[in-house]
């Protein structure tokens, strides 16, 4: 399970150049297509990066993640007033609630849950992310969306072969390795971070570095199992696509998406 701690300070930093906004134009497309919801759940917020600019569009969103470092971050982004587009009023709403995704919960049903940017691939147990399905299934109301996307088996093997990663600037670097365990399609992601600090002396300002290691494990599964844990909880799988596309996976696709529903 992702538990993020001194990596939420820097993460919007290092993932500047993930695809926010094809995330927001596929979940906009299946709104369109099924039904635009009144309110959206987004599992495993993170640092808002989605949740905002939903909040944004004038949806009633719930920010949900088992790091509260992660909330912190995404709670003093939307306090400020350049997130909420510049309106005295928010145009929509956001609750940020520190819960696990595999029994989440509200008071209410929600119109929609979206779970991106890999999130389910942190659930390292195959019971753990069948806790997760049946508890999205629960918490939608009938007729509710549940779109959500995952690794491939594939892209875990294509990060062992590509490793190590490395990301060197003035202020903030890190080296990157994976160790990948082929029989449980399970991968260690070791990450060590030093980011700059400002220190005075005698002799001026210079740059000291702080150095911090997390460690990130994430599993893919057989995307057939998947639909299968679905199929029994209830949900209607719509489509089954990848990287960002209506197309049909293939051995090679990177990002598996799933468009789900329970029914009325």
């Amino acid at each position: 399970m992702r538990t993020y701690r001194q990596f939420a300070a820097v993460y919007d930093r290092l993932m500047e150049e993930m695809p926010y906004s094809e995330w927001m134009n596929f979940a906009r497309k299946c709104f369109d297509r099924y039904g635009m919801p009144k309110t959206i759940v987004d599992l495993g917020c993170g640092t808002g990066n989605l949740a905002i600019p939903l909040a944004r569009s004038g949806f009633g969103v719930f920010g949900i993640d088992i790091s509260s470092e992660m909330l912190s971050v995404a709670r003093s982004k939307w306090d400020e007033p350049s997130a909420r587009g510049g309106y005295r009023d928010e145009p929509g709403t956001i609750r940020w609630l520190q819960q696990d995704m595999r029994d989440w919960d509200l008071p209410q049903p929600a119109d929609a849950v979206i779970c991106f940017c890999d999130c389910l691939n942190y659930l390292t147990e195959r019971r753990d992310v069948t806790a997760a399905i049946r508890a999205t299934y629960e918490g939608l109301e009938p007729g509710g969306l549940f779109l959500f996307d995952v690794h491939s088996p594939k892209q875990l093997e294509r990060y062992a072969e590509e490793q190590p990663f490395v990301y060197d600037e003035r202020d903030v670097a890190y080296l990157w390795t994976c160790d990948y365990d082929p029989d449980r399609t399970e991968i260690e992601h070791s990450l060590t971070f030093f980011i700059q600090e400002q220190a005075t002396s005698e002799s001026g300002t210079g740059s000291l570095y702080s150095r911090f290691e997390e460690s990130h494990v994430q599993r893919a599964y057989d995307p057939d199992w998947i639909a299968e844990q679905l199929a029994e909880t209830g949900f209607e799988l719509l489509h089954r696509v990848a990287d960002f596309t209506w197309d049909a996976p293939t051995a090679e696709s990177e990002r598996l998406f799933f468009v789900a529903r329970k029914p009325k």
